[in-house]
């Protein structure tokens, strides 16, 4: 089988691909022969950084989530069928290793995906809507009728929020660069010029009084403090990750840590939640992992969602991928596909 490994810290070239044995489940263990994988962030930063906690010793894989079939069982599995097409994260493996064409996983983590649902739009899904469903529901706490302003809202996790946002019935908007406006007025937002408008000022025009909850997808102080201005009493700051270190570096991810520190403590009803990653959430809540997941898939499988799939590359191609997501103005998420994805859908 073919995997795709950092083989050292540095530009998209770094990643390289290599022939080895597919692996053998453990006990509790499913093998899953991957047909598609998620490009992220995440990996970009894992990619270029070694100075990271919990960056493992090179060569590695990375990889977020996949989607797949299962084609062997370790011992004392019960859960899932060897055929059977599932999703899954990655996170117990640590950083990724989703980048691969067959990858062993926690039999308990593996969640059904229907044949009806592509495997490159099941694998947005995982990574993205979870990350999604948690910012908006459980840190942001939004209920029907409430005002929704979103940044970076035609990347993968943007979008997401919009789509999700919708179906819980909310009034939403949305920031993006010009050529990707369209997008965000088709998932259902007022959309917002980051460049060339002011957006603080264009919510105060377009609400009166701000915003209920704000998704921030950039991060950075300035960023952050002008998010805050949007909101209204009650508000909530939701900082979600930082897609501005694709250009400015690590150092606003620690801005932004000490803005947002900062902001917890001002007075005036507004309010800036601690937002564990969506993997340590996962992680520590199970339950909520595989019911919400689950959940996610039937919404995509209905059509009440319809996740952007911005490119996909194939797997041997990562390096293209990483060089299409750290260019930026995509739309949606960047997948991987195997060639077990070419086959199913030939068939």
């Amino acid at each position: 089988m073919i995997r795709i490994v950092v083989s050292r810290h540095g530009g998209p070239e770094v990643l390289v691909p290599i022939t080895e044995e597919p692996p053998e489940p453990r006990p509790g263990e499913a093998r899953v022969a991957v047909e598609a994988a998620g490009v992220s962030g995440f990996d970009l930063i894992y990619r270029r950084w070694r100075r990271l906690p919990g960056c493992p010793t090179l060569p590695f894989a990375l990889g977020e989530d996949v989607v797949g079939r299962v084609d062997k069982l370790g011992p004392d599995v019960s859960t899932v069928a060897v055929g059977q097409r599932v999703a899954a994260a990655t996170w117990t493996l640590g950083v990724g290793g989703g980048y691969t064409e067959s990858i062993c996983l926690p039999a308990g983590e593996l969640v059904p995906v229907p044949e009806e649902v592509d495997a490159a739009v099941a694998v947005c899904l995982v990574a993205n809507y979870l990350t999604a469903h948690l910012h908006l529901h459980q840190y942001g706490r939004v209920q029907p009728g409430e005002r929704l302003l979103v940044h970076g809202a035609a990347g993968g996790v943007g979008s997401a929020v919009l789509e999700l946002g919708r179906v819980a019935g909310l009034e939403m908007y949305g920031t993006a660069s010009q050529h990707n406006l369209p997008v965000i007025s088709q998932l259902g937002a007022e959309p917002i010029d980051y460049r060339s408008e002011d957006f603080v000022g264009r919510i105060v025009e377009l609400t009166g009084d701000g915003v209920d909850v704000v998704v921030d997808t950039v991060g950075g102080a300035k960023q952050l403090m002008r998010s805050y201005r949007t909101l209204r009493r009650g508000g909530r700051l939701v900082w979600l990750g930082s897609a501005a270190t694709r250009d400015k570096g690590l150092s606003i991810g620690l801005t932004s840590l000490v803005l947002t520190s900062v902001l917890r403590r001002l007075p005036g009803g507004r309010s800036v939640p601690v937002t564990p990653e969506v993997g340590t959430h996962a992680l520590a809540n199970p339950d909520w992992y595989r019911s919400t997941l689950s959940m996610l898939i039937d919404l995509a499988a209905s059509g009440s969602i319809q996740p952007l799939v911005s490119e996909c590359f194939p797997l041997a191609d990562a390096s293209g991928a990483h060089e299409r997501l750290e260019r930026g103005g995509h739309t949606g998420k960047v997948v991987l596909v195997t060639d077990a994805y070419r086959q199913v859908k030939q068939s």
